[in-house]
């Protein structure tokens, strides 16, 4: 039996402070920028679920968003422009025992990215994806991206976007096999840490998009709904995010969703305003990728040994096969 004296100092070890999460470098984004929110909704989610720095993974591909795992104190991948979800893929189904956060924004995921975007939610694979959606190319200097308003004049489109946005929630509500698409907005932190708190303990890819203010090259953008509470519309629910009396007070619109009615949530992503934040949707039944592939063992020494000697042994020529005439 353990000693009490070194239980309890176990548990003293274990427990991280905020500041274990915070990384030496300060963070380059733009005052104002939406992105200083999520990376403190993120370290304070680390900081609650006490996730050990050196067991939690951000991945993130390219762009104003991605730059995310380099605020992080814990292991980070920053990958190629539209390819932070299979790498992220990887690494989960590598090693299950971590938590394994993904970083994107609408250009990265949505445009190059879209295609791994479709095919991470048909694979269902237990990552929490943070959608940063700003409505333009941020890091290379204003360019439209796929959710960018019609008219949007930017260095790709001077006389206005003539192309409607693309709408990721009606989209990832699509694919049959979405487990978890909720939406949350920078300007709310109480809401956005809630959102989060359910994407990270749900079994499954959880899909957040989240509004993020750009106040470099999309100044404004959301004005009318920071202005006007009574234009947003929280989705409250007891196996949600619940609304408290200090948000309601300032939030009044609030309305009990179900986020099991799949036909709801599809109803609900459609609104643009009033503006509609909280869980659309969660199913915890969709079967995970790692299940239908029984990937539940860690990757030992010694099964990795195991492994690249089988495979070695595919091709080595023994001295007893060359002598064989």
């Amino acid at each position: 039996m353990i000693p009490v004296a070194d239980c309890l100092l176990r548990t003293a070890e274990a427990h991280h402070d905020l500041a274990d999460y915070r990384s030496e470098l300060v963070p380059r984004w733009c005052n104002g920028c939406g992105d200083n929110a999520i990376l403190t909704a993120m370290q304070r989610l680390c900081r609650d679920e006490d996730l050990a720095p050196e067991k939690t993974v951000f991945v993130s591909g390219i762009g104003c968003s991605s730059r995310l795992p380099h605020y992080m104190n814990t292991y980070g991948f920053h990958g190629t422009h539209g390819r932070a979800l299979p790498i992220a893929e990887g690494v989960k189904l590598s090693r299950p025992d971590l938590s394994v956060f993904v970083s994107t924004g609408d250009g990265d995921c949505l445009s190059i990215g879209a295609a791994h975007w479709l095919h991470a939610l048909r694979y269902n694979v237990d990552l929490t994806v943070l959608l940063h959606d700003n409505h333009i190319y941020g890091l290379t200097k204003k360019q439209a991206s796929p959710t960018s308003p019609l008219g949007t004049k930017s260095n790709t489109t001077p006389m206005g976007s003539v192309l409607a946005p693309l709408n990721p929630l009606t989209i990832t509500l699509g694919v049959q096999t979405a487990s978890f698409v909720a939406q949350a907005v920078d300007w709310i932190p109480d809401l956005l840490y809630q959102v989060i708190s359910a994407a990270y303990r749900h079994k499954g890819l959880s899909f957040v998009r989240i509004l993020q203010r750009c106040p470099e090259f999309m100044p404004g953008l959301f004005d009318p709904w920071i202005q006007d509470p009574k234009r947003m519309l929280l989705l409250s629910h007891a196996d949600g995010v619940t609304v408290g009396p200090a948000l309601a007070k300032v939030y009044p619109n609030v309305r009990a969703h179900d986020p099991s009615d799949r036909a709801a949530a599809r109803a609900i992503a459609e609104v643009e305003d009033p503006l509609p934040v909280g869980i659309l949707y969660r199913d915890p039944a969709v079967p995970r990728y790692e299940e239908l592939r029984h990937v539940g063992e860690l990757r030992t020494v010694e099964r990795v040994r195991r492994g690249l000697e089988a495979e070695l042994d595919r091709f080595t020529i023994w001295p007893e096969d060359a002598a064989t005439p």
